[in-house]
């Protein structure tokens, strides 16, 4: 005999069949970039749809930022999940060590090397100065009051001595360049990746000297305590003019999770970054993502790395160095 209810489950049964099985919800994590327009918004942006497409259990938002230590705060908070951070604010917040800040940002944890921010002192080949300690007296321009360049300058110069020697002007790239081509500075200093556009406007101008800033700071002992800069050379024939490799030192942008991040995201993350097909994705949302690779993939890193990742890249078959390891 059938019965109403037999009537009902049965009628609730194609219903089911015709929807298919119930859709599972998706983890919701946000993502901290950067100003609009900027490389850290490029590359958040581009995460964040990439693993939104990919990862069928995980949809990740983009969100815009003032940058390197308002990500590092929000995900130091929960407030995001991933964020991009110079390894030197994640060194520095993690030590209690930023600029009028001693609170300790114990809940970022790096993910990998995205890329890198190469600094330059430039002046004019007619200038006389050849070293870092020919500042001394000179006008130099380091970057907007309150950039992450104007704070290279004065930890470098101020490890060298310097800081209260030379008439510190803080003005942005191009400005800086426009005034050392009229001569109302002897120098300016950039951090950013190579070629640079304030650089090459120099340049065009002007015969032009870029002046090795590491081996001073070698000997004045910089690099072992600021150790997240790692060393590079700016190749020869980069700017007209300079002929000559010249030694130089980098800050990191790295990718960052909160320490509340479930592992598992973390590992599917990376491994769908750093797969062949999404660095080459990468590279077509922003040039600058040729610098990423699996074998440079913990560059720069001087921190804990999250769980996560320390799972992905001994995958890989790159060691973890002791400050790497998570706690």
């Amino acid at each position: 005999m059938i019965t109403r209810h037999t009537l009902v489950m049965a009628a609730m049964m194609a219903l089911l069949e015709i929807l298919g099985p119930p859709t599972l919800a998706k983890e919701r994590l946000a993502f901290s970039g950067g100003p609009e327009g900027g490389t850290f918004q490029y590359f958040s942006n581009g995460i964040s749809i990439r693993l939104s497409r990919a990862l069928l259990e995980v949809e990740v938002s983009n969100t815009a930022s003032a940058g390197s230590l308002e990500n590092l705060r929000r995900v130091n908070s929960g407030e995001a999940d991933f964020g991009i951070v110079y390894s030197g604010d994640v060194f520095l917040a993690r030590n209690g060590k930023l600029t009028r800040d001693e609170s300790k940002y114990e809940n970022v944890y790096a993910l990998g090397y995205l890329y890198g921010a190469p600094a330059h002192l430039v002046t004019l080949a007619s200038s006389g100065i050849n070293s870092v300690a020919d500042l001394a007296g000179k006008r130099v321009a380091v970057g907007g009051a309150g950039s992450g360049a104007a704070s290279a300058a004065q930890r470098l110069f101020t490890t060298l001595g310097l800081w209260d020697k030379m008439d510190v002007e803080f003005l942005g790239y191009s400005e800086a360049a426009s005034a050392m081509g009229d001569r109302l500075l002897d120098a300016f200093w950039v951090v950013a990746g190579f070629p640079n556009s304030s650089v090459i406007q120099a340049a065009a101008s002007n015969p032009i000297r870029i002046i090795d800033v590491v081996a001073e700071a070698k000997t004045a002992g910089f690099f072992e305590s600021y150790p997240f800069y790692t060393l590079l050379e700016i190749p020869a024939a980069t700017y007209r003019g300079v002929d000559s490799p010249v030694a130089s030192f980098q800050d990191s942008a790295l990718w960052v999770a909160g320490k509340h991040v479930d592992a598992k995201f973390v590992e599917a993350a990376l491994a769908e970054i750093f797969s062949p097909q999404g660095l080459a994705y990468m590279v077509k949302v922003k040039s600058t993502a040729k610098a990423m690779s699996i074998e440079g993939g913990l560059k720069g890193i001087v921190t804990p790395l999250h769980p996560g990742a320390v799972t992905f890249w001994r995958a890989k078959g790159l060691e973890i160095q002791a400050g790497q390891t998570s706690r």
